[in-house]
């Protein structure tokens, strides 16, 4: 029947803090464990060793179960996943450049280039991926393939020093997730208050919100591709 819930947040966890407890051991930069503000060149915020490693965990799991939450329609996570490893393929290549990162302010990370193979990799293979789920899919994710998407980006992020970046490029992930968070706490809550739980949405995560407003299942796949295209 697969992992329960519980079991694949245990394992989450556990790698999450294994890969945080790794980079803040292996950092030999301040740069490395602050937290970079995008749009402000000269504002990092310092978070030390356990704050990097709370940081990691965050983005991490996070980010891993977004994916996962917006993995409900062919099509619809792979795409933005695409666009995202190959936004962070730049980002790692800058950052692992002496002369790029100066120039451009981004935080010098030695070895990060080596990165924008990998997330290059994840692009190439998800759009070969995206030629058969597309609707009508033929392939699909699952648990496997979107938990382990989610976290090789939030990965990638946090040792290139770019999370804030990639919550604002990963908008759609967010929103979905923050979308499920919602509609569970406010049924509780409601359920708790008046002994019948109440909805926001029409149903959760989002982009089923808005196939019961009447909008097709590919409309609604476009739709985010396009919101992820102008967030990257």
């Amino acid at each position: 029947d697969g992992l329960s819930a519980r079991s694949k947040m245990f394992w989450q966890s556990l790698i999450a803090l294994a890969v945080g407890i790794y980079l803040v051991q292996h950092a030999t930069l301040p740069a490395q464990t602050e937290l970079i503000m995008p749009f402000f060149k000269n504002v990092a915020i310092p978070l030390g060793g356990i704050g990097f490693v709370v940081l990691a965990y965050l983005v991490i799991v996070g980010s891993s179960n977004a994916v996962n939450l917006t993995d409900g329609l062919d099509g619809l996570a792979i795409m933005p996943t695409v666009m995202v490893a190959a936004a962070l393929a730049i980002f790692a290549y800058v950052a692992g450049r002496v002369d790029f990162s100066g120039y451009l302010g981004e935080p010098y990370i030695p070895g990060a280039g080596e990165l924008a193979i990998f997330c290059a990799a994840i692009s190439g293979a998800g759009l070969a991926f995206l030629w058969f789920n597309a609707y009508p899919a033929e392939v699909f994710m699952g648990d496997v393939g979107a938990l382990a998407l989610g976290a090789a980006l939030g990965a990638v992020a946090v040792i290139i020093r770019q999370e804030l970046v990639l919550f604002i490029m990963g908008g759609v992930f967010v929103v979905e997730a923050v979308s499920v968070m919602l509609q569970v706490s406010y049924f509780k809550y409601t359920k708790w208050k008046f002994g019948k739980g109440k909805r926001i949405l029409l149903m959760a995560p989002l982009h089923h919100h808005f196939e019961q407003k009447g909008w097709k299942e590919t409309q609604v796949v476009v739709r985010f591709w396009i919101i992820t295209m102008l967030l990257v």
